[in-house]
């Protein structure tokens, strides 16, 4: 509506555009609440995401070290302790049948 169709207007017609007026505006605040609600919600998800794929990363360099660690203190106890008997079995051929007496018929 121009100027002049709204100065030719009855005082209750202009009331009841207002009141018009009023309740769209109502309504696309109520709109613009939930959407900020919405964008909110998603911000937190995105932060706890990342938060979440930060935890993993830091838990995995724990593990990593963790192994890393374990190997370490295996070859030490391996090292200080010398073979132990499934390596010295492996580096020995077993006997086989004719190694009895060590003469052949």
């Amino acid at each position: 509506m121009t100027d002049k169709d709204l100065k030719r207007l009855r005082r209750d017609e202009l009331l009841e555009i207002l009141i018009a007026q009023s309740k769209k505006m109502d309504q696309m605040q109520a709109e613009l609440d939930a959407a900020r609600a919405a964008l909110d919600s998603r911000e937190i998800l995105l932060r706890e995401a990342g938060s979440i794929a930060e935890a993993a990363l830091r838990i995995n360099g724990v593990f990593e070290a963790a192994q890393a660690a374990a190997q370490q203190y295996l070859e030490n106890i391996r090292r200080m302790s010398g073979p132990l008997p499934e390596e010295e079995g492996a580096e020995e051929p077993e006997p086989g049948p004719d190694a009895e007496g060590g003469q052949q018929p």
